[in-house]
């Protein structure tokens, strides 16, 4: 085939033949890397699976944020309180202490916020809880853990992402409530 004719179309199908082969010489490289990346997305999602979360933290904002609505809550009734926002490794984020309110509240708070965190249960449910059981009565020995109300898990999208812990507000009761009132609902922060 390539021998009929002249030998300006032999050239010219011996230029094309050439063309060909260095045409598929670079195509199968990239068919080559196509398939490696494709197998490296579907490696990296399986890792990605099974090795590692998607988390969410509280921001500095946040933080603010919910101690300015617990300080609402409390000053409707007629409190000032100590009031600890923690991130979901139970380090602190915010602590404060309201005027007038003992020192020993303000470790409390932090004690309040960093159990819930832990337990991801309110302090009032775990200490009531805790009393009522003989096997987990002994979670009050814990060192850090403080079964007193006024202590909630901080969630967002399902996920425990802190805690907030408030303390003396006049009782177990009303630092469970200035605790909850604290949430910021628009944003999908929720305290329950």
């Amino acid at each position: 085939m390539l021998l009929t004719g002249s030998a300006g179309n032999f050239v010219k199908n011996l230029v094309m033949i050439y063309k060909l082969q260095l045409l598929l010489f670079l195509f199968i490289p990239m068919v080559s890397l196509a398939q490696t990346s494709a197998k490296q997305k579907l490696s990296d999602k399986q890792a990605q699976a099974t090795y590692t979360s998607e988390t969410h933290q509280l921001t500095l904002e946040s933080a603010i944020e919910l101690t300015n609505r617990a300080r609402v809550a409390a000053k409707s009734l007629n409190k000032d309180v100590s009031i600890a926002i923690v991130d979901a490794s139970g380090q602190v984020i915010i602590l404060t202490r309201g005027n007038g309110v003992g020192t020993h509240n303000t470790e409390a708070a932090r004690r309040k916020a960093y159990t819930s965190l832990s337990t991801k249960t309110p302090t009032l449910q775990l200490a009531r809880n805790s009393k009522a059981n003989a096997d987990t009565e002994n979670l009050a020995n814990l060192p850090e853990l403080l079964l007193l109300g006024g202590g909630f898990p901080i969630w967002y999208k399902g996920q425990v992402i802190g805690g907030i812990g408030v303390a003396g507000g006049g009782g177990p009761e009303n630092d469970h409530n200035i605790a909850k009132a604290a949430a910021i609902e628009d944003a999908a922060i929720l305290i329950h």
